[in-house]
């Protein structure tokens, strides 16, 4: 556990909040929102513009997810060595001008395939490995909360990005899509990294949650403590983590990416599908702040127990039948869900293995809900296309997230405690 010194100097102003900020604009214009939670809108241009089918358009998006999943350990490893803002700085530039690049594209599916790898192998050092890092190392008793709102990027982009990419899409084609957004990643997202981001709050003289450094402090600061990734993975917590995190990621990733098509298949209107996109992007911001604001109060195991039973009967409601007035309870509840997870797997992290190599560890965390997202939706397309319906999956989905509920209540105490 970080020791905390305590004094009676406290500054005016926290620069953690302006932290939070930029790393919610950052994860806003990340891959998470630009490629996760916008692929549902993308499928049918795609079909229709490659000739293809969904379960082949959907191995596009399991290449990048899978890709994501290899490279979020290496990003956070970087991290760790490096620093958080030059992975950042770097990762986004690239990133962006691949989005950009997609005008290059030819209506090949091995195009696709190499596009959307390229931007998942990419997305890790521009999505949340790197900004969670440095919000853990900004606070610590307000934790949960801080995580909270910086996710808060992630569930705004979530409500901004498809509806703006659809109205994109109708207007100038897919590509020229990708194009437009990621010249915004470009001209808002670098300069707000480059100029206000910090490492830490040694650099401006602050130890975590705003207390000021003393000499006395900062002769005992020399490191963070924790476990080495190699001490993580021989500890049964990890891997009930991991297993947890990976059934939840595949069945809430599957009913959102494939959202959009179930509902137009039913029946819904343009107008009520985008309406609950939106709404579920609502959900993932209610759900990113209420499971920080829970987590700093409450056993964070019994939170996540919770959100993932939530989800769970969010897809049951899905199951019982998507164009019924059930629609909005199951996006709602999905969405809590997932809004939860990102913040969870790092305060569990944090909490359980420490700062010491934290990029690391929850790099291959966060690989297991990524590599997870990547199955779901192709799990989602085959399903169609063999039965013509999404009624099996969605049956599988529901109890792989009852059973991620039972893994999450038997982890035990933490073992680095809010100081």
């Amino acid at each position: 556990m970080i020791p905390r010194y305590k004094t009676n100097e406290q500054p005016k102003f926290f620069y953690g909040w302006w932290i939070i900020v930029v790393a919610g604009i950052g994860l806003c214009l990340g891959y998470a929102p630009i490629i996760v939670l916008s692929f549902g809108v993308f499928i049918k241009p795609l079909v229709q513009d490659l000739h293809s089918d969904r379960a082949s358009i959907s191995l596009a998006f399991t290449l990048a997810n899978l890709i994501q999943s290899i490279s979020s350990p290496l990003a956070g490893r970087l991290a760790d060595r490096f620093g958080t803002r030059k992975v950042i700085l770097v990762s986004t530039a690239i990133f962006a001008s691949l989005l950009v690049s997609s005008q290059l594209l030819s209506a090949t599916l091995w195009n696709i395939y190499v596009f959307y790898g390229l931007l998942g192998f990419v997305g890790s050092g521009a999505g949340p490995i790197p900004y969670v890092k440095v919000i853990s190392r900004w606070f610590d008793r307000r934790r949960g909360l801080a995580l909270g709102l910086t996710m808060l990027g992630i569930g705004s982009g979530a409500i901004v990005m498809p509806i703006l990419a659809q109205r994109l899409i109708a207007l100038l084609g897919w590509r020229s899509t990708y194009t437009i957004i990621g010249l915004f990643v470009l001209v808002v997202s670098m300069p707000a990294v480059a100029v206000f981001l910090k490492e830490s709050p040694e650099e401006i003289g602050l130890l975590p949650d705003g207390a000021i450094v003393s000499a006395h402090a900062a002769e005992k600061q020399n490191g963070e403590e924790g476990m080495t990734w190699r001490d993580a993975r021989c500890n049964r917590a990890f891997w009930l983590m991991v297993g947890a995190f990976f059934l939840v990621g595949a069945s809430v990733h599957g009913c959102v990416i494939h959202l959009v098509p179930m509902l137009s298949d039913q029946g819904v209107s343009s107008n009520r599908v985008a309406l609950a996109t939106s709404f579920l992007g609502g959900a993932l911001l209610i759900g990113r702040v209420c499971s920080g604001y829970l987590l700093d109060r409450f056993f964070a195991p019994r939170v996540a127990m919770c959100l993932f039973g939530a989800a769970a009967c969010g897809i049951a409601l899905l199951r019982t039948g998507a164009d019924s007035g059930l629609l909005f309870p199951a996006v709602l509840l999905i969405g809590l869900g997932m809004g939860a997870e990102v913040d969870v797997i790092a305060y569990l992290v944090g909490r359980y293995f420490g700062l010491r190599a934290f990029g690391e560890i929850y790099g291959y965390a966060f690989a297991s809900y990524v590599l997870a997202g990547a199955l779901g939706p192709w799990l989602m397309g085959v399903g169609f296309d063999r039965f013509a319906s999404y009624g099996s999956i969605l049956v599988g989905f529901f109890l792989a997230t009852l059973l991620a509920v039972v893994l999450m209540g038997r982890l035990g105490p933490y073992r680095f405690r809010p100081g």
